[in-house]
């Protein structure tokens, strides 16, 4: 993988900044029936357990980011007790837009307007690359797990069912 900062969203600039390791993939995007997640595993050509969607949630009435593959589903229960909170809840739309400067179906983890508390699904350690939004809908980069850890202060948890 190369660095690159093809397209300029706030992620890619981000990634590129901090010298991180990643590829840019432009796709298609057609959420249609399958939604963006499974939409954009199958346009890139890759297995929907490595394509990772970014969902913003509530813990304690407190922002935070949860990571998971796009084949499953956020757990609230799991994802409150990764972050040692009572209850968590996904924000709507607006409030998510609002808090990460993205719309919803590109929202990614990197380049946030300000930096929440990230939880990633344990099963991304399962794979040398993932990938996640880069930062608008029609755009994914594979950056290494262990990448996204370091740069966000990400917590690895099992957080999907």
């Amino acid at each position: 993988m190369a660095k690159q900062s093809k397209g300029g969203t706030a992620a890619l600039i981000e990634l590129a900044r901090a010298g991180i390791e990643f590829a840019a993939r432009e796709f298609t995007h057609d959420g249609g029936d399958l939604g963006y997640g499974l939409a954009a595993a199958s346009a890139l050509g890759v297995e929907p357990a490595r394509v990772f969607k970014t969902l913003i949630a509530l813990a304690d009435g407190r922002p935070a980011v949860a990571v998971v593959p796009v084949d499953r589903q956020l757990s609230l229960k799991l994802f409150a007790s990764a972050l040692a909170a009572k209850r968590a809840e996904i924000a709507g739309p607006a409030d998510a837009e609002r808090l990460t400067g993205y719309v919803v179906g590109g929202i990614s983890p990197f380049g946030q307007k300000r930096k929440l508390p990230t939880v990633l699904d344990e099963s991304a350690a399962a794979f040398g690359t993932i990938f996640v939004s880069g930062g608008r809908r029609g755009l994914d980069v594979e950056v290494a797990p262990a990448a996204l850890v370091d740069l966000l202060g990400a917590r690895l948890a099992t957080i999907a069912s």
